[in-house]
């Protein structure tokens, strides 16, 4: 195995920056996988780190869980791709999904989380007649140009505009999309009340990112969408069987029209898919193809049997009961527990926490909507976060972080240590 500065070289080489995606960690802190397992992942040199990352919140078994790697080695002896013809395992998969999430009836496979809010956009349209979606300032749905618009801004969006975070984005797609405060109903209703002969949808991150829902404001979002014939989609590409099995329709007592999954439901593997009403999903029926109203979802690793297999898997180990009380109650313990450290050094930071998903930001209270963590001290929330990856524990800094099932009680030791030694690292730097 070549070692950490070999592929560091080839990789500066063949990939921008040398990274994946647009994670570029700091000098000194970008590492070259070779191994994951449970609650740890390990380098080619064979550095180790506690992983709350798991995989963007995939991973909620944690890495190579024995059952999860049983059935991808089961599946892939059998067959590794299926293409035009469904193979036995997506069906179970399929019907295992729809049975587990409250009013789904239908829903069409995807391969990734981005391609699942944007068939449920499409989707929407076609069965609305309308053209413009709704969304959130500061929400993330993808990697598509509708869905780059207002993600992270630096300044306060000029409602209902939004400027995306992309070049190459058409503008003509930019226009198309409608932003509005999260968790701010009265601006929401206005917004959506003056374009409402022109908005097909309006598509929500339930818990969006790491910021609560406000009491009554998801079932406020829903009232609206059924008075203006709108059709109301739930991107639950991290919250889904994350919040609950059922996700955060069954966690927050409130049906969409349509939800967008991916990460969990794939086990990790390269499976999502968009759920919902009959109906809706039914305009991707291929005997309509070609015909008025007929949406195109198809794709080459759609319904991808390892990722099947892999996500069948997971579902199962998730059905074990009280598997989502003991991991909320774990994680909370956890950051009760962060934040008595944080305390204890006088250090002002909350740890803002949603059933297994936490992260620590440096402001007073909670934040309801976006532009309360613009005006959070987000170079305090990196520099704390990039810390932590030096000692050891394997965060995206800026990010909100992921408990798996495969934690221990030792892992949230040494991670309470780690926060420890930050807190003196970064309260003795404010003295130099």
């Amino acid at each position: 195995m070549k070692s950490h500065s070999e592929y560091r070289e080839m990789a500066e080489r063949v990939l921008p920056g040398g990274a994946l995606g647009t994670r570029l960690s700091p000098e000194g802190l970008r590492w070259t996988i070779a191994s994951a397992s449970g609650s740890r992942i390990t380098d080619v040199d064979g550095n180790e780190w506690i992983d709350y990352i798991c995989g963007a919140g995939a991973l909620i078994l944690g890495h190579q869980h024995p059952a999860v790697v049983e059935a991808v080695q089961q599946q892939a002896s059998r067959s590794m791709h299926q293409y035009g013809n469904l193979s036995d395992i997506a069906i179970e998969l399929a019907a295992m999904v729809v049975d587990a999430i409250p009013g789904a009836e239908r829903m069409i496979f995807t391969t990734t989380g981005s391609e699942a809010t944007f068939y449920a956009m499409r989707a929407a349209r076609a069965a609305t007649g309308r053209t413009k979606i709704l969304k959130f300032e500061g929400a993330f749905h993808g990697n598509h140009d509708y869905a780059s618009v207002a993600v992270t801004p630096a300044e306060p969006s000029p409602y209902p505009r939004g400027m995306s975070f992309t070049s190459g984005a058409p503008q003509a797609a930019i226009d198309t999309v409608l932003i509005a405060p999260y968790n701010d109903p009265e601006r929401l209703r206005q917004i959506a009340t003056e374009h409402a002969d022109d908005l097909a949808g309006i598509i929500i991150e339930p818990v969006q990112r790491i910021i609560s829902p406000q009491p009554g404001f998801l079932q406020g979002v829903r009232s609206l969408c059924d008075e203006l014939g709108t059709v109301l989609i739930f991107d639950e590409v991290v919250t889904g069987f994350r919040l609950a099995y059922g996700g955060a329709q069954e966690f927050f007592r409130v049906q969409a029209d349509l939800a967008a999954y991916a990460k969990i439901v794939g086990g990790g593997g390269p499976v999502g898919c968009v759920v919902g009403k009959a109906d809706l999903v039914d305009q991707a029926h291929p005997a309509r193809s070609g015909n008025p109203g007929f949406v195109y979802a198809s794709g080459t690793l759609h319904g991808n049997p390892l990722g099947a297999a892999a996500g069948l898997a997971t579902l199962r180990e998730l059905t074990t009961p009280g598997f989502y009380e003991n991991l909320n109650d774990r994680t909370a313990r956890l950051s009760e527990d962060i934040e008595g450290v944080l305390e204890s050094h006088g250090r002002q930071a909350i740890v803002e926490t949603v059933g297994s998903m936490w992260q620590i930001l440096h402001m007073d209270e909670s934040p309801r909507k976006y532009t309360d963590l613009l005006a959070a001290d987000r170079s305090a929330n990196v520099a704390f976060d990039t810390e932590l990856l030096r000692q050891g524990i394997n965060t995206i800094p800026g990010l909100r972080r992921f408990v798996s099932s495969a934690h221990t009680d030792q892992d949230f030791q040494e991670t309470l240590e780690a926060v420890d030694r930050v807190c003196k690292i970064m309260k003795d730097r404010s003295e130099d």
